[in-house]
């Protein structure tokens, strides 16, 4: 373990915390600070070098392997494998940049027009909805919850051809929300983000509705597109 860089403190903003802590252990394995073969420090180590809780700790080091740059081995510890990520950004026939090219065209009018058309079931629906992924802790049970969301505003939308468009690219929006999730710890701005759209389509507010949506979709693409720079430089 490279003395020097286990020494240092390195304590992070409230920008986003985990975020903060993934993007400093990324910087140090690709400028070789925490180079391939390295064993990283304890949880409890990490946390007080970032001076934050160990949860926190646990979700980057996942996130670090989402991305593909380090593996934890049962009773040995996590060890930094690669120093640049290696991440799936094909998702089944769709790449990721067909799902940000395409999702504005189609989600952002169909959040405005379920603004117009939705039911009450529907508004209602939304919002437990949101509930739900406000209290969960499960990455792979709120990814789902967002899957359904999405779909769900397509459908309000009363329009058949963003319904299926929708439909179409599910499992593809789930396995790239979780990737983004993973990466960038925004599970909770993200439910934060849906609550908004959720209330603007619930007032009935077509134009709100299409802003939040829009500032949504923003929100991804800003976490997606150094992903996808990575991957074509690697």
């Amino acid at each position: 373990m490279p003395d020097e860089w286990t020494a240092s403190v390195a304590p992070v903003s409230r920008r986003s915390v985990a975020e903060s802590v993934i993007e400093d252990l990324r910087g140090a394995i690709a400028r070789g600070a925490l180079p391939v073969g390295t064993r990283l420090p304890s949880e409890a180590l990490l946390a007080e070098r970032y001076a934050v809780s160990r949860p926190i700790i646990r979700e980057a080091l996942r996130s670090l392997q989402t991305l593909g740059l380090t593996r934890t081995r049962t009773g040995s510890g996590t060890y930094v494998i690669a120093d640049r990520a290696e991440v799936e950004l094909a998702y089944g026939e769709f790449s990721a940049r067909d799902l940000m090219e395409a999702r504005p065209h189609i989600e952002v009018p169909a959040a405005g027009l379920a603004a117009e058309r939705r039911t009450d079931e529907q508004r209602d629906a939304l919002t437990a909805l949101c509930d739900e992924m406000d209290a969960c802790d499960d990455p792979h049970e709120w990814v789902l919850l967002d899957s359904r969301f999405h779909s769900l505003i397509a459908q309000a939308s009363g329009n058949a051809v963003f319904a299926k468009a929708v439909a179409d690219i599910r499992d593809a929006l789930a396995r790239q929300s979780e990737l983004v999730n993973r990466v960038a710890a925004r599970r909770e701005p993200s439910s934060r983000e849906h609550r908004h759209i959720a209330q603007a389509i619930g007032v009935g507010s077509p134009i709100e509705a299409r802003e939040a949506m829009r500032q949504h979709l923003g929100e991804v693409e800003r976490v997606v597109i150094p992903l996808t720079r990575s991957a074509a430089l690697g």
